[in-house]
C-alpha cells in the first residue's frame, strides 16, 4: 500500500527498496539485507516454476494449462526461428527463461496483494539495477556467442557491407557506440515503462482515496472518474506488461542474430 504522510499518497514510496522483515544485516560494514526486491524475485520465480511444472504434465490430450505452457515455448521458438535461423533453436531456453521472468514479474506487480494486510507488493523490473543485470546478461551472451563463432571477424559487424574507404573510421565508431548502448536501452525501456505506469496508478489512487475521504459530492465528481480511469490504466498495464516482455525478448533475438549470423 502507499505511504501516507499528513493525508497525502506518496507515489514513489512503492519503490523504495527496504529489509524485507523489517531488520537489516550488516556483514563487515555492507548491508547486506533479504530486500523487498530479493523476496518478490523469489515469488516471481516460485510461480514461474509452478507454472511450468502444472504444465510440462505430457498428457496424450493436453490440457489447458498444458496447451499454455507449450504455447509459449511455440511462440519464442517461432520467434527466434524467424530472426536468428535454425541456429537460435539453442538460445530458446535462455530466451524462453527471460521473457517469462520478465512477464511474470510485470504481471505480479500489478495484482492487489496490498489489500492483505501486511503485505506490500513490489514490482522487480521497476529498477533499473534489475532491467539493467537483464539486459548486461543478454549483451554478454551477444558478445559471447559472436567472438566465439567469428573471432575477431566480429568487429566486421560495425562497418556495413559497401561502406566506402575513406568512411569507415567513422561509419565504425558510430556502429560501435551504437552497439555498447544497447544494453542500456534494452534495460532502459523496459524500466521506464513499468515505473511510469505505476506512479500513475498510484496517482489515480490517490484521487479515489482523497474522493472518499471527503465524502459528499466529491465521490461523485473525483472518485468514481479516478476508479473508472484507474481500471482502465489497470487494463492498459497488463497489456503493456505482456508487450515489454515480448519486446525485451525480440530485440535479444534480434542482437543474437547479429552474432550467429554475422554478414
Amino acid at each position: 500500500m502507499a505511504a501516507e504522510q499528513g493525508g497525502k499518497i506518496d507515489p514513489m514510496h512503492q519503490f523504495l527498496i527496504e529489509p524485507a522483515f523489517g531488520s537489516h544485516w550488516i556483514v563487515g560494514g555492507y548491508d547486506l539485507s533479504f530486500t523487498n526486491s530479493a523476496l518478490w524475485m523469489v515469488v516471481t520465480l516460485v510461480a514461474l516454476w509452478a507454472f511450468m511444472i502444472g504444465g510440462m504434465k505430457r498428457e496424450l490430450v493436453p490440457g489447458r494449462w498444458q496447451m499454455a505452457v507449450e504455447g509459449f515455448t511455440g511462440f519464442i521458438s517461432g520467434m527466434l526461428e524467424q530472426n536468428v535461423g535454425p541456429g537460435g533453436k539453442r538460445f530458446v531456453p535462455y530466451v524462453f527463461s527471460l521473457f517469462m521472468f520478465i512477464l511474470f514479474a510485470n504481471i505480479i506487480g500489478l495484482l492487489p496483494f496490498g489489500i492483505v494486510p501486511g503485505v506490500h507488493p513490489f514490482t522487480v523490473t521497476s529498477h533499473m539495477t534489475v532491467t539493467g543485470v537483464l539486459a548486461l546478461i543478454s549483451f554478454a551472451i551477444v558478445l559471447l556467442v559472436g567472438f566465439g563463432k567469428h573471432g575477431f571477424h566480429f568487429f566486421s559487424l560495425f562497418v556495413p557491407s559497401g561502406t566506402p574507404a575513406l568512411m569507415i573510421p567513422l561509419i565504425f565508431v558510430v556502429e560501435l557506440m551504437s552497439f555498447l548502448v544497447r544494453p542500456f536501452s534494452l534495460g532502459l525501456r523496459l524500466f521506464v515503462a513499468m515505473t511510469a505506469g505505476h506512479i500513475l496508478l498510484k496517482v489515480l489512487a490517490a484521487f479515489v482515496i482523497n474522493g472518499l475521504n471527503l465524502g459528499g459530492m466529491y465521490i461523485g465528481l473525483v472518485t468514481a472518474p479516478s476508479m473508472l480511469l484507474m481500471i482502465g490504466i489497470t487494463l492498459l498495464e497488463l497489456l503493456v506488461a505482456a508487450i515489454q516482455a515480448y519486446v525485451f525478448a525480440l530485440l535479444t533475438s534480434v542482437y543474437l542474430n547479429d552474432a550467429v549470423n554475422l554478414h
